[in-house]
């Protein structure tokens, strides 16, 4: 088929732009600007029109659109008259992965690493909200096996639509709560009916929503089947190991309880069609995905870490990895810099930010990453005076070192100690110094 993907530059819509290239489709997309994602969809082949244009609209046969698009878009509207299919991507989901079985993982927190981890463990292809450093991709295409690794989107309801052979649930903490209306029964119940539309189900059930699915599924108490957590540095890179229920010892790349519960579902939803010592042996595999506890520099005085947590339990798991990282290495200090993003979910979290950073010598708060909704004021110097604060407009990356700019001016230039940026805006672009 001919596809044309419009908003293709965002990682959920470029990974299934992608993995339908790998099929032999005809692609084409289009977004509002170039970036590094369009630059690697021009460079395996793929035709981006910058910025949408009614002209990109020729002879598709279908059209995908992000969630973010209206339907005033001149692709859209162009498409339409056409009498071309247009498909949100939550309901494109339905026809794209529907031949696969689907390993569909789901969560508030944690489906991007638990993803790559189960793609390290399993053949067959994958499609993964961010990239895989194992195979240097969000997508991973195997013509061999019918397995498909998934990261399924509770954030726009689309997981729904996912096809899941196997469910696998990390969590169901509330997030994205403005597409639920704000009604908690509507978006638990989505939760249960995604776990109830797969065969095979994975979940944490010490997870206060997850604890009252009732039916067939393999539960983990990470409390009494995960023990013996040790953190250590092989070859310099942070790692957990842990025992799990009667399976043994695993090592997974990364610090933290989190990783460890992650990992142990990974494992338990391959473990259905795998033997244990070949999981135990792919699981070295993994080597991390991008944007989380990236280390992107590590100097004589300094190390930059770049981490894409945006939400305070995010960014709480992740400085108890920092803290960890800190002992290890012997590092002294620790500086945080937030670029909070969406001023509706930092208003609905206020108070939980304000803890989530405790632990940091110093605190950095960048202005408040828009994705499009008005402005509204927070006072973020009375809330956060508990800490050292410093605001500040953006950063530069100077080799080894963070440079502080307000005003179009660099105010300070951090080189010393852990420097680890939060958000999920364009704060991993200021801190490696990339476009």
């Amino acid at each position: 088929m001919k596809i044309h993907f419009i908003g293709i530059g965002g990682i959920g819509i470029s990974g299934l732009a992608q993995y339908m290239h790998f099929k032999g489709h005809d692609i084409t997309g289009s977004d509002v600007a170039d970036s590094r994602i369009v630059k690697i969809l021009r460079d395996k082949g793929i035709e981006v029109t910058i910025p949408h244009n009614k002209k990109a609209i020729e002879e598709q046969e279908l059209v995908i659109h992000s969630a973010i698009i209206r339907g005033n878009n001149p692709e859209v509207v162009a498409a339409k008259e056409k009498g071309i299919k247009v498909l949100a991507r939550r309901e494109a989901l339905l026809d794209l992965l529907h031949e696969q079985k689907v390993y569909a993982v789901a969560g508030a927190h944690g489906k991007s690493t638990t993803s790559a981890i189960l793609a390290a463990i399993m053949d067959g292809s994958a499609i993964i909200g961010a990239e895989s450093k194992a195979f240097g991709s969000n997508v991973r295409y195997d013509d061999t096996s019918d397995q498909l690794i998934f990261e399924a989107d509770e954030s726009d309801g689309s997981f729904l639509n996912a096809n899941p052979y196997c469910a696998i649930v990390i969590n169901a903490e509330p997030e994205h709560m403005e597409y639920y209306n704000y009604d908690y029964e509507l978006f638990y119940d989505s939760y249960r009916k995604f776990i109830a539309s797969a065969k095979l189900r994975v979940i944490n059930a010490e997870d206060a929503f997850l604890s009252t699915i009732e039916g067939e599924a393999i539960r983990l108490y990470p409390s009494k089947d995960i023990k013996d957590i040790r953190y250590l540095l092989i070859d310099d890179e942070p790692y957990t190991s842990f025992t799990l229920k009667d399976l043994g010892s695993f090592n997974v790349w990364g610090f933290g309880e989190h990783i460890a519960i992650d990992a142990a579902l990974a494992i338990l939803a391959a473990h259905e069609s795998m033997d244990i010592e070949t999981i135990r042996i792919r699981l070295l595999h993994f080597k991390g995905i991008k944007k989380r506890f990236d280390i992107v520099a590590k100097g004589d005085e300094a190390v930059i870490i770049d981490d894409y947590g945006h939400h305070p339990t995010e960014i709480a798991a992740t400085m108890g990895s920092v803290q960890e990282y800190k002992r290890l290495k012997g590092i002294k200090r620790i500086t945080a810099i937030w670029q909070p993003h969406k001023y509706s979910r930092t208003i609905d979290n206020l108070d939980a930010f304000t803890k989530c950073f405790e632990g940091v010598d110093r605190l950095i708060i960048l202005p408040v990453w828009a994705a499009s909704e008005a402005e509204q004021f927070i006072d973020f110097e009375k809330e956060f005076g508990g800490y050292d604060l410093t605001m500040m407009d953006y950063l530069t990356r100077d080799g080894d070192s963070v440079n502080l700019c307000k005003h179009n001016e660099v105010i300070e230039s951090l080189d010393e100690g852990i420097i680890i940026g939060f958000g999920a805006g364009d704060i991993t672009y200021q801190l490696r110094g990339t476009k």
